[in-house]
């Protein structure tokens, strides 16, 4: 079997009801819709939270607790192995990494982070250092300086 001799079953689809076409499709005139009213127009209908003018649940239920998420600072992670592509002896700011496209967002600053090797010596300004970070590029001779 190929993908071009593939069949639907027989009766797995069926054609689309076309309603408000004439005396043949037994859906003619109002649609199926009745006379009037709030159901029969387009649009009509109450959403899915009513509740029939009672005070919905959603508005029933007491609002609990207190959410830190709108004030959570996230820093754009770049890993010390990413770095290497500078020259030995560079100076790295957050503009320079924006610039060579290290960076594409500077969210709310930079972290430097531990992953991979460090071969060269260079001298590091970014918002947070982590241990590991701050430990290879001082082995080397560098400087990890918090902004």
């Amino acid at each position: 079997m190929k993908l071009h001799e593939l069949k639907k079953t027989e009766g797995s689809t069926h054609s689309k009801k076309r309603v408000g076409r004439g005396p043949g499709s037994g859906l003619g005139k109002t649609s199926g819709r009745g006379h009037k009213g709030q159901l029969a127009r387009s649009g009509g209908g109450k959403g899915p939270m009513f509740e029939g003018g009672q005070i919905p649940l959603y508005k029933r239920l007491p609002q609990r607790g207190f959410s830190n998420a709108r004030f959570k600072v996230v820093y754009a992670a770049i890993n010390v192995e990413d770095l290497n592509s500078f020259e030995d002896g560079a100076e790295i700011t957050p503009e320079i990494l924006k610039d060579m496209g290290i960076v594409k967002n500077q969210l709310n600053g930079i972290k430097i982070l531990g992953n991979g090797t460090l071969e060269k010596k260079l001298n590091v300004k970014a918002h947070k250092f982590s241990k590991e970070a701050k430990a290879k590029i001082e082995k080397l001779g560098g400087k990890a300086e918090v902004i």
